[in-house]
């Protein structure tokens, strides 16, 4: 594998909060809280590093974090190219698991809403075979700026393009053709069903597919204990279903699928193999609490 993935997207400490039991609105509830290395950018970047995968990562942290950053993800073989800010802290994500280890987040971007173009120079797409874009940079203008540019410049140097839309609320709140126009014609989505059905309008995975190839020339559609899809302007091309795993803690399952499935891909894996790769990395990734390989 000679060509690397560079990945654009969050860094942030997630706060993972599992309650014994029914939040007690106004009292106390017993919990089990810890602290994770997270981000759905980061968490992609470090899965593909860990699996050995030749990987760019473009972020903004605090300027009092950055060094930590930088030992962290050399660690797992990531080139990080991380840039210190001076006015906000490292981003915080509090997510609250229920008993079957669905997630609901509090989110404070931090940082990562002051992403620029001075972040991620064109010359941060030199040896780059595909560019991995995490939604959440899509969500604030000037992160948006920064990445809708960096794409013209990726397309200018054919350079495939993969978007995970990352936020169903966010989703829902700027409205899938506002996205659509932001991310402009790609070569991959990784969309899980719920964030496929928000830019789709519709429940049914066969019109999610429709729908999105007029997009995306590739779409693959995460389906969580189901499995995946993948498919195109010609249909349903490759349905597998997932393993039974215990399930854990669903965070950051998406973005470890996301990661094997690319991984895979710039190896010349068939699509079945990429496919399977993906649900592998996402059925590991919920038998253990936090959204980073352990």
């Amino acid at each position: 594998m000679s060509l690397k993935v560079l990945v654009v997207g969050d860094v942030m400490t997630d706060i993972i909060v599992k309650p014994e039991g029914p939040i007690v609105w106004g009292s106390d509830r017993r919990a089990k809280i810890r602290n994770r290395p997270g981000g759905s950018g980061a968490n992609q970047a470090v899965w593909l590093g860990a699996a050995g995968v030749p990987v760019k990562f473009v972020a903004r942290v605090g300027q009092d974090d950055l060094a930590t950053h930088e030992r962290y993800f050399a660690r797992f073989g990531v080139d990080a190219h991380l840039a210190g800010d001076a006015e906000f802290d490292s981003g915080i994500l509090v997510t609250l698991l229920d008993q079957n280890g669905e997630r609901s987040f509090l989110t404070d971007r931090g940082a990562n809403l002051n992403l620029c173009s001075d972040d991620m120079p064109e010359s941060v797409l030199d040896e780059v075979g595909l560019v991995l874009i995490s939604g959440y940079s899509l969500f604030s203008p000037g992160p948006r700026q920064a990445v809708r540019r960096l794409l013209d410049q990726a397309r200018a140097r054919q350079i495939s393009i993969a978007v995970d839309p990352a936020s169903v609320g966010f989703l829902a709140e700027i409205g899938p053709s506002q996205f659509m126009a932001w991310v402009g014609s790609c070569d991959w989505i990784f969309a899980n069903d719920s964030e496929a059905e928000v830019l789709t309008g519709h429940a049914d995975f066969e019109q999610q597919i429709a729908i999105l190839a007029k997009t995306f020339r590739n779409v693959v559609i995460k389906r969580g204990r189901f499995g995946a899809v993948l498919g195109g302007t010609e249909g349903i091309v490759l349905s597998l279903p997932a393993p039974v795993v215990p399930v854990v803690d669903t965070t950051g399952a998406g973005d470890a699928f996301a990661a094997g499935f690319v991984g895979a891909l710039l190896a010349d894996a068939d699509a079945g193999s990429c496919l399977g790769a993906g649900i592998a990395g996402g059925a590991k990734a919920v038998q253990f609490v936090g959204g980073q390989p352990q």
